[in-house]
């Protein structure tokens, strides 16, 4: 018979309380990184005695502080886990993002979505002489980019909207979407045809093609950039389908690493 003291176990074979504390920093993250108990409560459906005590254990740790208002936000000591995950994020997609440099000739990107905005995370530059360049750490608002289409592609109109209300929707280029509804209806054909399109509308002159990665722990996605003169509509119908194949590989690789890190723990 298991001591009292001893952790209860979770349905999934692992520890209650610390899928408990995740769970209650995710949910904080989707709030926008600020949440009160009882929001916590309501949106987890814990007991609030839970929920003290999982938050009291978090700040200890430094993973959660405790704000002035007596509100919770996410602590300084996850900036350093979130920048090592992103590094190995990057390390682990490169050999794919190099397939798709291989078989299209462009420039290939991974992109996350941190916050309201969109983070390059890995790139393989293309061998054309001429190329496109997009700085590993950049980060740029989600309408104007393919790859920020992508990762918005299902979520609620709702979230949407409230998000270009946040980040606003300044035009890159006269071909930038600048209107909501607009960006809708971009997103509405992501959806419709399983790949974003920039058409110049993030710098004059270049076209990306994006998709999402499936299933990804956090919003993901990957894309091909280059002159709008070789990323034709002709090009489109060859390149996407190997986004969509190398997505689907990238997606099964970053599950099975976290499944055979857990094996080995």
């Amino acid at each position: 018979m298991p001591s009292s003291a001893e952790p209860k176990t979770a349905p999934t074979g692992g520890v209650q309380s610390l899928e408990r504390a995740f769970d209650l920093l995710e949910r904080m993250a989707d709030a926008g990184g600020e949440v009160g108990l009882s929001e916590l409560a309501t949106s987890s459906g814990l007991p609030l005695p839970t929920i003290h005590r999982l938050m009291r254990t978090l700040v200890a740790c430094g993973y959660v502080r405790q704000q002035p208002n007596r509100r919770y936000a996410l602590g300084p000591r996850l900036i350093r886990l979130g920048e090592s995950a992103s590094r190995l994020l990057g390390t682990w997609a490169r050999p794919y993002l190099a397939r798709l440099v291989e078989g299209t000739g462009e420039t290939a990107n991974m992109a996350l979505l941190d916050g309201d905005e969109v983070v390059y995370v890995a790139q393989v530059p293309s061998k054309h002489s001429m190329r496109m360049f997009t700085e590993v750490g950049r980060r740029v608002l989600p309408h104007s980019t393919g790859v920020g289409k992508a990762l918005l592609a299902h979520a609620t109109d709702d979230e949407v909207r409230a998000l270009l209300a946040r980040t606003g929707m300044p035009a890159a280029t006269e071909k930038t979407i600048t209107t909501p509804e607009g960006f809708l209806e971009a997103l509405g054909q992501v959806r419709e045809t399983g790949y974003a399109v920039d058409d110049n509308e993030q710098e004059v002159g270049v076209r990306c093609l994006a998709v999402p990665v499936p299933d990804s722990p956090t919003a993901t996605a990957i894309s091909i950039s280059g002159p709008a003169g070789r990323v034709t509509d002709a090009a489109t119908e060859s390149i996407v389908p190997l986004l969509q194949k190398v997505a689907g590989e990238l997606a099964t690789e970053l599950t099975s690493t976290g499944t055979e890190q857990g094996r080995r723990s």
